[in-house]
């Protein structure tokens, strides 16, 4: 039986039908739970949510709009600290108002004297140096940093934080979990073909890395008969995308081989299932490597980013190409590689895999204990 209740107030990219984001939020709430019941404490999380009905609705707990600052402000005010993360909130890639809003939740938190928790964040990248003072001031002042790759510790480190205030953690969504009674879902169709996950989204304004990545699963289906699941992480974007790349495949009826799209799924648990059956999963989107990763499905990545390859370097690998760059034959041959070779993958990176599980629930628990000591 929990003795203390202890309110955290949650802040991130929460909201947006964004299946990495959300998979972040329920690794989160998930891990926060298990750690407030190894140490008698009952976690109860408010989320700064996009939509704020969805959220509660989903998961079960507290939500309050993150625009609206009266809410915000209340929420924080009656908590007993705030968490920021995880995900790549600190980065003016996207926008330049991402930054001052994300610090801006983190100094009301400090400015009603709240401990304040930095929860696996990506750093950057952060093409302003303005942004440095501001970020570097507001991490000192945290309770607990923790970032989910060495990357990001030393763009801090540059910024002036200090080394040893940094704890580099993998990414919570290694630690998502299906659930123990949730029956595994056949890894070959109907017809035997081998479950092959997808994961593409949009980002050369041209198409070409789509292109690319069709030329690839071409080569690969007139070598081996497969069934291509398209999985689209962020809602309708990354289903246009998949339905692109579908398209630039054409007849693939004669390769004997066959493709569909995963539902967008609302829930992360329910995606998680999804790429658990495929045999391997191909993805340019980080979560569906973390994912796939998380049910020791063998991953071959696509770099868009460098968030994708900081993630497979984890893994002792590398992007099998990337947005700029893709070779389809030489990428071929190693999706090939690994799907003639399923046993010997896992066996390779089992070892990597289970460290990043456990050291994934690290975040939660520092938290909680920390959260003990502020009365």
């Amino acid at each position: 039986m929990a003795s203390e209740v202890k309110t955290i107030v949650l802040s991130g990219y929460y909201g947006f039908n964004n299946s990495g984001d959300e998979a972040v939020l329920k690794s989160i709430l998930t891990a926060l739970e298990r750690a407030g019941e190894a140490q008698g404490v009952r976690i109860e999380p408010v989320v700064l949510s996009g939509d704020p009905a969805t959220t509660t609705k989903l998961y079960g707990v507290r939500a309050v709009h993150r625009m609206r600052i009266g809410e915000v402000w209340n929420a924080i005010r009656q908590s007993d600290g705030l968490i920021s993360g995880g995900g790549s909130l600190l980065q003016d890639a996207t926008s330049s108002k991402t930054i001052p809003y994300y610090i801006g939740v983190i100094k009301l938190a400090q400015l009603l004297r709240k401990p304040t928790f930095m929860y696996a964040q990506g750093i950057g990248p952060v093409q302003r140096k303005s942004f440095y003072p501001l970020i570097r001031h507001t991490f000192k002042r945290a309770a607990y940093v923790s970032v989910r790759d060495t990357e990001s510790a030393e763009l801090l480190v540059k910024m002036g934080l200090s080394r040893e205030k940094i704890d580099v953690v993998p990414d919570p969504v290694m630690g998502l979990r299906l659930p123990e009674q949730a029956e595994q879902g056949s890894s070959v169709d109907e017809s035997g073909l081998p479950y092959v996950g997808v994961s593409v989204r949009y980002w050369n304004a041209d198409h070409t890395d789509l292109m690319r990545v069709a030329e690839m699963l071409k080569v690969v289906m007139k070598r081996h008969a497969v069934h291509l699941r398209f999985v689209p992480f962020h809602g309708q974007a990354d289903e246009d995308a998949s339905r692109f790349v579908m398209e630039q495949l054409g007849d693939i009826s004669q390769f004997g081989s066959a493709a569909s799209i995963s539902p967008a799924y609302a829930y992360p648990v329910d995606m998680l299932a999804e790429v658990s059956r495929c045999q391997l999963l191909i993805g340019m989107r980080l979560h569906s490597l973390i994912y796939a990763a998380s049910q020791k499905v063998p991953v071959l990545g696509i770099s868009y980013d460098p968030k994708i390859d900081q993630f497979l370097h984890r893994l002792d690998e590398q992007a099998i190409g990337s947005t700029l760059k893709l070779d389809p034959v030489d990428a071929a041959d190693e999706v090939l590689s690994v799907l003639h070779n399923l046993d010997a993958w896992r066996h390779n990176h089992h070892r990597a895999i289970e460290r990043l599980i456990q050291e994934a629930e690290r975040p939660a628990q520092q938290v909680v204990r920390m959260l003990r000591q502020y009365k």
